[in-house]
């Protein structure tokens, strides 16, 4: 076993630099409708008002984690943390999608209450602040619309915005409903939807950032398509112990095994490699060891099931 051994960082992240305008106005907008949404849910008594208001503050919450979070991953690596701070990205996704978890299952627990117990409700008053939410949210959508396909954290902004602005719309439709037909059970009603509606644009979110904080290839990266694009490389007698994770919401990271009988004399070839991984796969960090496959050298690390 051969100890030619390369790695390449390209220390750039796929994603377009964080956006601080579009967090800060998008805080700003949703915080403030928030305060605005409270102030009128109590005085119209509506619970569609005050779970959306709910649902609004964990966003804002969301949001400033995650643009900490960005920040946090520019930090220079140390002795002790040898990646600096990028992971913070991913445990800022885990935390966001849990917030939103557990403002659902409130919103869910008060509405069932109300079915037994409803309430009156003011619906004009829920129709205008609702109508000022969907525009609210829209523009706050829009803020988080060009980086949201590349890093998760923007996606769940975009997500939840967008989302956020549907509810709003349906709630407007149920305070034109209540003020035509008087059904005053159709403010909780709406509150179940709501939680329904949250919980699916937040299950992928959950489902990904869990995925990335146990080190899973990130999504939109094919383990199988980067080991055949290994082994069809001149001179690869076969590939072991290929890992792939995310660095951060942004930065992929692989190693690898290759065995090469009759090894390059240079490091063009593994410039080569790393360039491709990058523009192929969004590989930026990337780590190869180059083994002769000498007869009686065993690499600990070759059989599939050996991390």
């Amino acid at each position: 076993m051969s100890d030619n051994h390369a790695h390449h960082d390209h220390g750039h992240s796929n994603s377009p630099p964080a956006n601080n305008f579009a967090f800060a106005i998008g805080v700003t907008l949703n915080l403030a409708f928030v305060v605005a949404e409270v102030v009128y849910g109590l005085s119209a008594n509506s619970l569609a008002l005050l779970s959306d208001a709910a649902h609004n503050l964990s966003d804002v919450f969301g949001l400033l984690i995650a643009w900490g979070a960005i920040h946090l991953g520019k930090s220079l690596p140390t002795k002790r943390r040898t990646y600096g701070l990028r992971r913070s990205s991913i445990l800022a996704a885990l935390v966001n999608a849990i917030v939103l978890l557990v403002v659902v299952g409130g919103i869910a627990w008060e509405a069932v209450g109300r079915f037994a117990h409803p309430e009156v409700v003011a619906g004009s008053t829920v129709i205008w602040v609702a109508a000022v939410g969907v525009v609210i949210n829209t523009i706050s959508a829009l803020l988080f619309m060009a980086g949201r396909k590349r890093d998760i954290n923007i996606k769940g902004a975009f997500l939840h915005m967008a989302a956020d602005a549907a509810v709003s719309l349906g709630v407007v439709v149920v305070g034109f409903a209540i003020r035509a037909t008087g059904w005053h059970w159709l403010d909780p009603a709406v509150s179940i939807v709501i939680s329904m509606v949250i919980v699916a644009g937040t299950w992928s979110l959950l489902r990904e950032s869990v995925n990335l904080a146990m080190d899973a290839v990130p999504a939109g990266i094919d383990p199988h398509a980067v080991n055949v694009y290994l082994a069809a490389l001149p001179g690869v007698q076969s590939v072991h112990d290929l890992h792939i994770w995310g660095m951060s919401t942004t930065e992929a990271a692989l190693t690898a095994h290759l065995v090469m009988p009759h090894p390059p004399s240079d490091d063009k070839f593994l410039q080569d490699v790393c360039h491709d991984l990058d523009a192929r796969f969004e590989i930026g960090h990337v780590t190869v060891q180059i083994e002769h496959g000498s007869t009686g050298v065993f690499c600990r690390q070759a059989p599939a099931e050996a991390v």
